[in-house]
C-alpha cells in the first residue's frame, strides 16, 4: 500500500517537524545577505549565519578555508584566486549508515549586481537573489536534519554536511573537501533547486571543463617586418575554430573569449583563449582532453608559436548508473507516499553532484525547492515547496537509515 496511510506515526511526526520549521524566515534573512561568489565579506557573513543555524545539530560545525586555486589572467600569468570558507559538519561518524548532504552558500549575483532585494510576485511566489538557488535548499536540508534528530532511528544515521562558497564558479577551492566527505557514504543528497518548477529532478549530467590556452608568439612591427613576427592572436583564433569544428555528439565545445593583442602596428605576441567543453560520458572526457592536446600541438607547429594549456575538467560527467537509478527510485517512491509525482530527466547543467558521483557515491542533486528563472533577476521560489521538500528529504533519510543501503 502506498500513500500517507502506509507511514507510521513516528515517520509522520518527523516529517511534520521538518515541514513546520521556520524555513521561509530563514530564506528571507539569508537572501538579504549578498553572497556572490567573489564577495568575500558577504560570504563571511553568510558562513557565520549558517554556522549559527546548523549549530543545534549534534557534532561540531567548522568553517574550513578553501584550497589554493589559481587562474590565468589576461596576460597569461597564473594569479591566485581567493574563495570564502566552507561549512563542514560531521554527525555520528561511527553510525552504521553514512550519508552526505551538500549545498552552496554563494550566488551568481555580485555585490554590485542590481538584483539585491526581495519582493513578492504574488502570494506564494517570492522573487529574490538566491531564494531558489540555493538558500531555499539549505533551509530544506537543515529542516530535514533537525527533524531526523527527533526520530528513534537517528542513532543509526551518520552524516556529513558541506556547504561550500564557490559552487557557482566551479567549486575548485572546495572540491577536495567534498571528495573527502564523500568517502564511505552510501548515498548523497544535494540541494540544488528542481530541474523544472513542477519538481522534476535532474538526472544524468554532462561534465564541464574550463581551459585557458596561453599562446606565446613573437612581436614585430606590423609595417616594417611583419614576417619576423608570430601572431599569437591569429593562432588563438585558429585554435578556437579548430576546436569548435571538433564538437559533435557527446561533446559540446564553446570557445568563449580571446584576450590579447595591442596597438594596430604591432604583431601581437600573446593571446589567451578561454574555452568550455561539456562531455556527456567519461569516454567523451578522455576524447576531449586528447582533442585539446592535439589541436594545441598542431596550431603551435603551423604558426610557430608555443601554447600552454591551463585548466581541467572540474565537473566530471555524471551518468545514471545502477546505483543512481536505485537512489532515484527511492526518492520517487518516497514522493509517491507523500502524494508527489517525482520524475527526472537529463540536463545540460553541472553542479557538485558531478563531483560526488565521480567519487562512486550515488547522488540526487536536486533535492532543493521548486522555483525557476535562476541566475536571473526573475529568480523565484515557490514557497509551498519548502514544506513539501522538507518532508520528502526527511522520509528519504529515514528510509536510508532503515535499509542501510541504496
Amino acid at each position: 500500500m502506498t500513500g500517507i496511510a502506509s507511514l507510521d506515526h513516528s515517520e509522520i511526526a518527523t516529517m511534520e517537524h521538518a515541514a513546520t520549521a521556520p524555513m521561509l524566515p530563514q530564506v528571507e534573512r539569508w537572501a538579504a545577505i549578498n553572497s556572490g561568489s567573489r564577495n568575500l565579506p558577504g560570504l563571511s557573513a553568510m558562513a557565520t549565519e549558517l554556522a549559527d543555524a546548523f549549530s543545534p545539530l549534534p557534532g561540531d560545525v567548522r568553517l574550513v578555508d578553501a584550497g589554493p586555486v589559481d587562474a590565468i589572467d589576461a596576460n597569461g600569468t597564473p594569479t591566485a584566486i581567493h574563495h570564502g570558507r566552507n561549512l563542514h559538519l560531521v554527525v555520528r561518524p561511527q553510525a552504521p549508515v553514512q550519508v552526505l548532504l551538500t549545498g552552496h552558500m554563494d550566488t551568481v549575483f555580485g555585490a554590485d549586481h542590481p538584483f539585491q532585494a526581495l519582493r513578492w510576485l504574488k502570494p506564494g511566489l517570492l522573487n529574490g537573489p538566491g531564494v531558489a538557488d540555493m538558500k531555499g535548499g539549505i533551509a530544506v536540508m537543515l529542516a530535514a536534519l533537525a527533524a531526523i534528530e527527533t526520530h528513534p532511528l537517528a542513532p543509526r544515521l551518520g552524516y556529513e554536511v558541506v556547504i561550500n562558497s564557490d559552487e557557482e564558479v566551479g567549486s575548485s577551492g572546495s572540491a577536495p573537501l567534498i571528495a573527502t566527505a564523500a568517502r564511505d557514504k552510501i548515498a548523497a543528497l544535494t540541494y540544488e533547486p528542481s530541474a523544472l518548477p513542477d519538481g522534476t529532478l535532474a538526472g544524468a549530467r554532462p561534465g564541464s571543463g574550463n581551459f585557458s590556452l596561453v599562446v606565446t608568439g613573437r612581436a614585430a612591427h606590423a609595417g616594417r617586418n611583419p614576417q619576423d613576427g608570430r601572431n599569437a592572436l591569429v593562432a588563438a583564433a585558429d585554435l578556437a575554430l579548430r576546436l569548435a569544428r571538433a564538437a559533435g555528439p557527446g561533446l559540446s565545445i564553446n570557445p568563449a573569449k580571446i584576450d590579447g593583442g595591442g596597438p594596430n602596428n604591432v604583431v601581437p605576441d600573446h593571446a589567451v583563449l578561454r574555452i568550455n567543453l561539456r562531455p556527456i560520458t567519461p569516454a567523451d572526457e578522455i576524447r576531449a582532453r586528447a582533442l585539446i592536446d592535439a589541436a594545441a600541438a598542431n596550431v603551435a607547429a603551423d604558426h610557430d608559436v608555443s601554447i600552454h594549456v591551463h585548466g581541467g575538467f572540474g565537473r566530471p560527467p555524471k551518468p545514471m548508473d545502477a546505483a543512481a537509478e536505485r537512489l532515484y527510485a527511492l526518492v520517487r517512491d518516497c514522493g509517491a507516499q507523500l502524494g508527489l509525482a517525482v520524475g527526472w530527466r537529463a540536463t545540460g547543467g553541472v553542479c557538485d553532484g558531478n563531483n560526488i558521483a565521480a567519487c562512486g557515491v550515488p547522488v540526487v542533486d536536486t533535492m532543493g525547492v521548486r522555483g525557476g528563472a535562476i541566475h536571473s533577476g526573475e529568480e523565484y521560489l515557490i514557497t509551498d515547496s519548502l514544506g513539501e521538500r522538507a518532508r520528502l528529504s526527511a522520509l528519504v533519510l529515514l528510509r536510508l537509515a532503515t535499509r542501510g543501503r541504496v
